[in-house]
């Protein structure tokens, strides 16, 4: 323990257990040990469950077996005393020091506290949002860039390399009802009266870029409505074949201008979606565009491999991918008639890209209407001789916003949603980032604005910031010198709250490793709010700056590293640690 080095008491209990099980039943074939937190500090430590498993298998009474491994472990320099617990659990005591040594440990790591090396720099691609840049991101974006925003940095904290991408759906439908929309209100601000189809864009943002464009180029793009302009079609039955009639219509009444129009539409929304991200807090390292694999040929050669493999067969004159092979529902079109790609087949091309660009792991973030579409893709690259354990997809359900109770009802095409900037104005950054992640990702969430905006005990965010910044105000009350806390004789915490304080803060990396390996970053959250509420309770019934040096400076050490454990938690989930409040 000296030079604050903490050891790794877990793996070192379960090396006692095994030493002690081997002796209990010799010549069994006993499974690993397994050490657990004990939900209650009054149980212990750690915990551990062999003596119930091992009466299984020894017909013995499991209380019987767990005083015969106590009586079998070997010394140890950490471990004060093991008990027999219930029906036959060994709890695990830690020797007063040692809990308390893991102070100085946490004071002199500072923000490296609760990292490890143990993803071994493994090369993980964390994909997440990827919305069509249509139109604002929404509030169903925000849970999507929260979540893979605070994945993204777990798994750095864990050690491995992590790559934030986007990507950047510029090639399809979507985008040509974006220009097909821009146009038409470029068309009604230039007084030509058009039917507005009910299943384009329909938000403000595209009457504003309308106007950006007439104020940028003026009537160069007007032109006569005929009768398809001029029709609204019956939204019962051919809603979507008039639209790609309009669509087809507007290419061909523009020509290059068209693209033009559809280009700065792309890129305007794009840019807004990126300003809006990076002032969420959330940044990527590549943008990662579907365009790109039409121009490059990515995506004819990637279905020329699956071709070649005997994976695509043609039929009707399209070509197919048989994924039912692969445990998909049944096979997908990757080739239309007319000679056009699917969008399922930029998709195969996009993640054969991934891993030739060598990442380990590829984890994708999708909201949880993509379900179905996870195992065709892990079936293409099954078929393209990639593993698709490899492939990780974590869905995220839609976020539900109540404000007075009320559920607040959106509608993307209508354009009657709430903004992901407009919540973050309304609730904060902090609030969002930290309301996202309250719950696992593929659990419905409900959001409730008043309780986000609230400054009480009842607001997460609120109150893990203001166990926070009450450490920071002792601080100012102290104001001495940070560095006699790495040397100060920490014998004196001896009451329960400490203890199980120590014990809450030797938990934290074992946490970190936990949200990292199960791709959730709730845990996290979670942590942080039973770490908060076990130091105000504390905090309301404990004098910190006491008359006696000894007592006092044993107690800064202690909520000056849950401060910093409280710090590192929350910069995590991308959520500021503020001093005053």
């Amino acid at each position: 323990m000296a030079n604050h080095v903490f050891p790794e008491l877990r793996p070192h209990i379960a090396d006692l257990l095994e030493k002690a099980l081997v002796c209990v039943a010799p010549g069994l074939e006993i499974s690993a040990a397994v050490v657990e937190r004990p939900k209650h500090a009054r149980h212990g430590d750690y915990a551990c469950s062999s003596a119930l498993q091992l009466a299984k298998a020894t017909k013995r009474n499991p209380r019987e077996i767990a005083a015969a491994i106590i009586a079998a472990l070997p010394a140890s320099p950490y471990i004060d005393k093991a008990e027999i617990a219930g029906p036959g659990f060994v709890n695990f005591f830690l020797k007063p020091a040692v809990k308390q040594s893991v102070l100085p440990h946490i004071l002199a790591l500072g923000a490296a506290y609760g990292r490890s090396s143990s993803g071994r720099r493994k090369k993980v691609q964390v994909e997440f949002v990827s919305a069509n840049p249509t139109g604002p991101l929404h509030v169903g974006h925000g849970r999507g860039a929260a979540y893979g925003a605070s994945l993204a940095s777990v798994l750095a904290a864990a050690g491995f390399d992590v790559q934030r991408e986007y990507y950047v759906n510029d090639a399809g439908r979507q985008a040509d009802i974006l220009a097909l929309s821009t146009w038409l209100r470029y068309l009604e601000q230039g007084g030509v009266s058009v039917a507005f189809p009910p299943n384009t864009y329909q938000g403000d943002y595209v009457r504003q870029m309308a106007q950006q464009i007439r104020a940028t180029h003026g009537d160069a793009f007007m032109r006569k409505a005929n009768a398809l302009l001029l029709t609204v079609a019956d939204p019962e039955s051919d809603a979507e074949t008039h639209l790609d009639a309009l669509i087809a219509e507007a290419k061909a009444a523009l020509g290059e201008n068209y693209f033009r129009i559809r280009d700065f539409a792309l890129t305007e929304q794009l840019r807004d979606c990126r300003d809006d991200l990076h002032e969420f807090g959330v940044d990527f390292d590549c943008w990662f565009s579907e365009k790109s694999l039409y121009d490059s040929g990515s995506i004819e050669r990637a279905i020329a491999r699956l071709e070649a493999t005997g994976h695509v067969y043609a039929r009707d004159g399209a070509k197919w991918f048989s994924s039912s092979k692969f445990g998909d529902e049944k096979d997908r079109v990757v080739q239309r008639e007319n000679g056009q790609y699917t969008y399922f087949a930029s998709d195969i091309s996009y993640h054969l890209d991934k891993f030739e660009r060598g990442f380990d792991l590829v984890i994708n973030v999708w909201g949880a209407d993509h379900h179905g579409y996870v195992p065709r893709v892990k079936g293409a690259l099954e078929a393209l001789g990639i593993n698709p354990e490899r492939l990780t997809v974590a869905l995220v359900q839609f976020a539900a916003l109540y404000r007075g109770g009320k559920k607040i009802s959106m509608s993307t095409r209508a354009g009657d949603f709430v903004t992901l900037r407009e919540l973050r104005q309304e609730v904060g950054n902090d609030a969002a980032r930290f309301f996202y992640v309250l719950r696992k990702s593929d659990q419905h969430l409900d959001f409730d604005l008043d309780l986000a905006k609230s400054q009480n005990a009842d607001n997460p965010v609120y109150y893990v910031q203001y166990a926070h910044s009450r450490v920071c105000s002792v601080h100012e009350q102290w104001s001495s010198d940070n560095a006699e806390l790495l040397t100060a004789d920490l014998a004196p915490l001896t009451l329960d709250a400490e203890s199980g304080l120590l014990s809450r803060l030797i938990e934290y990396p074992e946490v970190v490793a936990n949200a990292a390996g199960e791709l959730a970053p709730h845990i996290i959250a979670f942590y942080l709010r039973e770490l908060a509420a076990e130091f105000h309770g504390y905090y309301n019934a404990t004098r910190i700056l006491v008359p006696e040096p000894p007592l006092r400076l044993a107690r800064l050490a202690l909520i000056t590293a849950v401060r910093q454990v409280l710090r590192n938690g929350l910069a995590l989930l991308g959520v500021a640690a503020p001093e005053k409040m």
